[in-house]
């Protein structure tokens, strides 16, 4: 692991890392945010996932999640949302929403993307592996949270791996991937055309097979420029009913897709979590 950039950040330390991934065989970025007195003990820890187009950068600089994870005392890890580098394929027509930057949190199967896109087992095992390795964190109180793309990642991690991630929240998700454009692009794409191999990386059919003991949290704006389209709320709220799984969903009146939205909401889902983890 290699340290890129560390800043002191509300008596925190804000730091971004590289190191050589095994899973997406090349190099990955991710930030951490350590809060106040860091060294003195394990602390809950929250995995940020986020959305198309972007890097780790984003969270770290946009959403002003350190001042809250100072005073709780929180780690918060934001990787990156797709392999990068010179040997790693790019969707061939430019598209933002495949190829780099547009990792899907699934592990592919088709070629060229199955030896580089394989966030999903990175997220699942590889990071959280070197993270409980170099910093101070209790894997036995971690939580996963994310945006758009990485609403749909969260969704997921924690639906498959509910013992690892304990609480799950997201902001205008994409829950429901089998059945939008986005999803249906990116999962045909890397995975192949047989729909019943997308059900393990959909939110909505993940519920059905089996819901968490967990609450989710989703926050989403009414002014969201893809909620009829791309991000289908509803649909994954009845099968949460179907299913029995807890869940608070909150439509935010007048908010839309961006950081903005994000940056609002942001130390609601801090404080959600941490009171989840520690109480």
């Amino acid at each position: 692991m290699k340290q890129i950039a560390q800043s002191k950040s509300f008596g925190g330390v804000q730091g971004v890392y590289a190191h050589k991934s095994e899973a997406c065989a090349c190099d990955m970025r991710f930030g951490v945010f350590t809060p106040p007195g860091c060294e003195a003990g394990a602390h809950p820890v929250l995995y940020w996932l986020s959305g198309l187009t972007c890097t780790e950068e984003n969270f770290l600089i946009k959403s002003g999640a350190q001042r809250i994870a100072a005073q709780l005392g929180l780690i918060v890890i934001a990787p990156d949302t797709s392999p990068r580098g010179p040997d790693v394929p790019d969707d061939p027509d430019g598209d933002y929403d495949f190829g780099l930057g547009a990792g899907f949190y699934l592990d592919a199967t088709r070629e060229p993307w199955s030896r580089h896109y394989r966030m999903h087992d990175y997220i699942a095992r590889e990071l959280p592996a070197l993270i409980e390795q170099e910093f101070p964190v209790d894997p036995a109180r971690a939580g996963v949270f994310g945006h758009s793309m990485g609403g749909h990642g969260a969704l997921t991690m924690h639906l498959k791996y509910p013992e690892t991630f304990k609480t799950c929240s997201a902001f205008a998700p994409i829950s429901t991937p089998s059945q939008v454009p986005w999803g249906r692009k990116a999962f045909s794409n890397y995975l192949g055309t047989d729909e019943a191999a997308w059900s393990d990386y959909d939110a909505t059919a993940l519920v059905r097979r089996g819901p968490s003991r967990a609450d989710i949290l989703i926050d989403q704006g009414t002014a969201d420029q893809y909620l009829s389209e791309q991000l289908r709320p509803e649909l994954f709220a009845a099968a949460c009913q179907e299913a029995g799984q807890k869940l608070t969903l909150r439509m935010r009146e007048g908010y839309d897709h961006s950081y903005f939205f994000i940056s609002t909401f942001m130390e609601d889902h801090l404080r959600w979590h941490h009171g989840l983890l520690t109480g």
